[in-house]
């Protein structure tokens, strides 16, 4: 498969490596400054594109990928505020795009662990939910993409709590609590905590490196290729077997 790649930081050669060990071709790089790129018989020749870059610049990203019939896969957060509009192409306009806060395998199967224990505590008052981030000093938005997803399932599930936000905003019983850390070059440390007057439950995904992202990046890649509308993780993993 001929992919390209939108963002060539560490993600992006990780991303590199991986989809080479697999046998696809990288037909073309655009990293920062070289929007030019995007108007290249190279980039125009890539079955599709695979982008992680920073929350100021993906949008146009996608904007450009989709004018030149580039299907597109995302693991950039920090943009969701348009997501109608990324929704409105693939819906309307025959656009592909592939869409993951956290491509991780074991991070997908965490998210399934975290829906299917709030179900649970929902019957449980007694425990208050809250939750913990952290990621390295470079990542520029607060909370992370996993972080607001694990969120979205806890208030899915849980009738007691109307909303999230960050520890330095107003809260109140009714607010999901997150905590949001950014120390050196950790990778991506998630947990979500219920807690009682008598004890408490913590789960934890810990990511040791960027490998399990990467690998998510090019398998989603792999099966978007032919395909069109808007597409998760839940389209790629199927956990109700």
């Amino acid at each position: 498969m001929k992919i390209a790649l939108i963002g060539y930081g560490k993600m992006g050669h990780e991303i590199e490596k991986i989809a080479r060990e697999r046998g696809h071709e990288i037909v073309c790089i655009i990293d920062m400054d070289e929007e030019e790129k995007f108007d290249s018989s190279e980039f125009k020749g890539a079955e599709v594109a695979i982008e992680f870059t920073s929350p100021e610049s993906a949008l146009r990203n996608y904007r450009q990928a989709f004018a030149a019939g580039i299907p597109v896969v995302s693991g950039t957060t920090g943009w969701l505020a348009h997501l109608d509009e990324i929704k409105e192409a693939c819906g309307k306009n025959g656009k592909t795009f592939f869409y993951a806060s956290n491509f991780s395998l074991g991070v997908n199967i965490f998210f399934a662990l975290n829906k299917y224990l709030a179900g649970l505590m929902n019957h449980y008052p007694g425990y208050d939910v809250r939750m913990e981030e952290t990621h390295h000093i470079h990542k520029l938005d607060a909370p992370s993409g996993t972080a607001i997803t694990l969120a979205e399932g806890i208030l899915a599930n849980i009738d007691r709590k109307e909303g999230w936000a960050l520890d330095n905003d107003a809260l109140d019983k009714d607010t999901l609590r997150i905590d949001a850390f950014r120390e050196g070059e950790v990778p991506g440390i998630h947990s979500v905590i219920y807690e009682s007057d008598a004890d408490l439950i913590r789960i934890t995904h810990d990511a040791k490196n960027r490998k399990g992202f990467a690998l998510g990046a090019v398998l989603a890649a792999e099966f978007t290729k032919g395909k069109k509308g808007f597409l998760t993780m839940e389209d790629l993993l199927d956990f109700t077997r």
